[in-house]
């Protein structure tokens, strides 16, 4: 892979290769992608989904949203840090009319999309679509797809239904967000269909990064930008480079920012916060001035900026010794993965998982969670295919009321009329799947 071609700033629809240098400097086409991605619907409905703590009263967890914002700030300075290095070693993309901006540009608008492919409730969400599919009503439907698209239902995955959702064409609006190939490329932490499964232990080999129902746009992707094929039996690709730069900005929000979470909460005790990151910052902490913070919520806000700092200088530094490797495919773990910290932060994720993440607040909500998609799934489904059979009852017309036109699939394809359902679920935010399962059920009467 080739810097200059994976830089591309060519949207969907374009006859022709945009210049860097013919751009207007005001107002970039990768800053107009963070433009678009921050003024879509899709992006709003962030602001009441679960990052955390499901559905949660308190007025500081973090939702989908704002771990967003967060992961693209840090996204766009490692961008930055890294493009700076980048454009002394290849100074044909200086020609070209490239700066360390573009590379920071891109890095936060995939970082700030990272997201919005992800249902509500959480990763509790994607299973619950998966086990509707899999071992719920969902499963007499298994005989009338493909395998890869079986696969796409029992495994839904967000990061699928992101790209869906940036690239899907809709009637009037062709290729989605019109976001430039760059962006939509480092968006693609797993360019791989849904099948085989884990076919490796290659970082791209982890998840799946598109619908059947997108291969097409996938394709002309990866093809514009010149990311190298991992499989020539299937439809699999290794990463673009600033991808792995994404998933660290992610990487890092969650550890840090999901652990302060748990402590602002009272699910962790906030003497494991100087424990467990002491050994992140200790080359960088001022501990008179630790001590001398008189809130429990700004010494352990003074940690959380500390090792975010000290966590990008290590994905800066393992990305720039690593070049060559990632730009060939070889580089096979995540950065953080590689960093001299690897063990530290495990740690403090193993405590976020036993003290966080499988606490009984969330837990009671995901259950919650599980009931409330499949319910949902069940109702539209039946509804838009009895509508296509022609066989609609009383309830399922009623339904269809209910469903946004833009919903309302009627292709021939019963996985097209399966997968507009899932895309509206997923869509919702988790305050709209609550009252509109209360709808359902008549319990908002």
């Amino acid at each position: 892979m080739n810097w200059e071609q994976l830089l591309s700033l060519k949207r969907f629809g374009d006859t022709e290769k945009r210049a860097r240098i013919a751009q207007d400097e005001t107002r970039l086409g990768f800053d107009v992608d963070f433009d678009r991605i921050i003024f879509s619907s899709e992006f709003r409905s962030l602001q009441d989904k679960t990052q955390v703590i499901p559905l949660s009263e308190t007025d500081f967890v973090h939702t989908r949203l704002t771990h967003s914002l967060e992961v693209s700030v840090v996204g766009r300075t490692l961008g930055r840090r890294v493009g700076k290095v980048l454009l002394e070693r290849h100074l044909n993309l200086v020609d070209l009319g490239y700066t360390f901006n573009d590379f920071g540009a891109i890095v936060a608008a995939a970082s700030v999309m990272h997201d919005i492919g992800n249902p509500p409730f959480g990763h509790s969400g994607e299973k619950a679509i998966g086990e509707y599919f899999k071992s719920g009503n969902g499963a007499k439907y298994k005989d009338q797809l493909t395998a890869k698209e079986y696969q796409d239902l029992i495994d839904f995955e967000g990061n699928a239904n992101g790209f869906k959702i940036l690239t899907e064409s809709r009637e009037g609006i062709s290729g989605g967000l019109r976001l430039s190939y760059a962006t939509l490329g480092a968006f693609l932490k797993y360019p791989k269909e849904s099948l085989p499964k884990k076919p490796t232990n290659h970082i791209v080999d982890k998840k799946y990064g598109f619908f059947q129902s997108e291969k097409e746009a996938f394709l002309e992707v990866v093809t514009d930008l010149g990311m190298t094929k991992k499989s020539t039996e299937n439809v699999s690709f290794f990463r673009h480079p600033l991808a792995y730069l994404v998933e660290a900005a992610d990487d890092i929000c969650y550890t840090i920012i999901d652990f302060e979470d748990g402590i602002n909460l009272g699910l962790i005790e906030e003497e494991f916060a100087l424990e467990y990151q002491i050994k992140l910052v200790k080359d960088t902490i001022d501990i008179k001035k630790y001590h001398s913070l008189q809130h429990k919520k700004d010494r352990v806000s003074y940690l959380r900026a500390l090792s975010i700092g000290v966590l990008i200088n290590e994905a800066v530094a393992i990305f720039l010794a690593n070049e060559e490797k990632i730009l060939a495919g070889d580089f096979e773990r995540s950065l953080l993965d590689r960093c001299k910290y690897e063990a530290q932060i495990n740690d403090i994720i193993k405590i976020s998982v036993s003290k966080i993440y499988q606490s009984k607040e969330v837990v009671e909500k995901e259950v919650a969670g599980y009931r409330i998609i499949a319910d949902m799934l069940d109702v539209f489904i039946n509804a838009v295919n009895n509508h296509y059979n022609g066989t609609p009852s009383n309830f399922d017309s009623l339904i269809l009321r209910l469903l946004p036109e833009e919903y309302q699939v009627k292709s021939a394809t019963l996985y097209q009329r399966i997968m507009s359902i899932c895309s509206y679920v997923s869509g919702m935010s988790d305050g709209f799947a609550i009252s509109i399962h209360k709808k359902l059920t008549g319990n908002s009467i």
